[in-house]
């Protein structure tokens, strides 16, 4: 009769674990101790230990100073702006991701002042550095700011 009790695998399927370094029987040279030395010997400096509290407090990095948890918006730069608008457009966030240049505007997008720009834009809708700015209106562009 087939119940809990009388279930059992079968046979051959299930091997017992293989124990070295016990006795004349078995088989492995080293059993599993590497070559030499003192951790190779019997009593000789153990393995993993438990390290307490001061030892995994002493382990784990501390970090140092203020890591603010604000969302930080994405950054684009003047210069990237020349060579995917051209003269006259209107710039916005979701324009941006559109074209690849930012992946995620949830938590806005600023313009910063790296490199030049030739072409007149409006930028609406993005933060805009003090540099990046200048060099926009300076092109004759006009940056609408975010209320």
């Amino acid at each position: 009769m087939l119940s809990l009790e009388t279930l059992k695998p079968k046979k051959g399927s299930r091997t017992a674990k293989k124990r070295v370094g016990r006795g004349l029987g078995s088989t492995g040279s080293y059993s599993g101790r590497g070559v030499k030395g003192q951790r190779a010997r019997s009593g000789g400096r153990s393995g993993l230990k438990l390290r307490g509290l001061r030892g995994i407090m002493l382990s784990t990095p501390k970090h140092r100073g203020f890591q603010s948890i604000a969302a930080k918006p994405s950054v684009v730069n003047v210069l990237e702006l020349a060579k995917y608008f051209v003269n006259g457009a209107k710039v916005t966030k979701k324009l941006l991701q559109q074209k690849g240049l930012v992946t995620e505007i949830d938590s806005g997008v600023k313009i910063l002042g790296s490199g030049e720009i030739g072409i007149s834009l409006t930028i609406e809708g993005c933060e805009v550095s003090q540099v990046a700015k200048q060099k926009i209106e300076k092109a004759g562009g006009v940056v609408i700011a975010i209320k």
